[in-house]
């Protein structure tokens, strides 16, 4: 092979890797089990939620704190409940910033305390748990997600009743 062919096949190679989506570079699970990881084990929680109150801020929302971990079923319950149900994903889009943040306990540390301290260690009682923050950072509320719950998932209508009462006022 001459080395114009050559440099034709690797510029092609290359091209071609151009097209795999970033996802299929991902590291693997941290719980393999589980499925795809929810919550980046490796995000600061805290410039997470600083983002995430400068886009509320813009954008007339609010920001929606979801800690979990991982390895939770109910995190992934949860999850699933807010991406399939297309109501709960609109309400989600239009009116609040959501932000997972990882509070899982590896190696005798748990990940992100310093943002669990912040809001008053609102996974005392376990997670997921939901704290929502209005575009100035204020704490508004707490929702332990069990009361969302219902059978082996959680309640389309008690998720949307709850996003309806802590929605943003309406901007004109």
């Amino acid at each position: 092979m001459t080395l114009k062919p050559r440099i034709l096949h690797l510029s092609l190679a290359l091209a071609a890797l151009s097209l795999v989506p970033a996802q299929g570079l991902r590291a693997d699970p941290e719980y393999p089990k589980m499925g795809p990881d929810i919550y980046d084990v490796h995000a600061d929680g805290s410039a997470q939620v600083s983002a995430a109150i400068i886009t509320a801020a813009a954008e007339h929302k609010r920001v929606l704190l979801v800690f979990g971990a991982n390895w939770c079923i109910w995190c992934h319950r949860l999850h699933s409940t807010f991406e399939a149900n297309p109501e709960i994903a609109q309400a989600l889009d239009r009116g609040f910033v959501v932000v997972d943040i990882d509070v899982n306990a590896r190696k005798g540390e748990q990940r992100n305390a310093d943002v669990v301290a912040r809001y008053g260690n609102p996974i005392e009682h376990g997670i997921p748990v939901l704290v929502v923050l209005a575009a100035d950072g204020k704490q508004l509320t707490t929702k332990d997600s069990g009361e969302l719950e219902d059978g082996e998932g959680h309640s389309p209508a008690k998720i949307l009743a709850f996003l309806a009462a802590w929605a943003p006022p309406a901007h004109p």
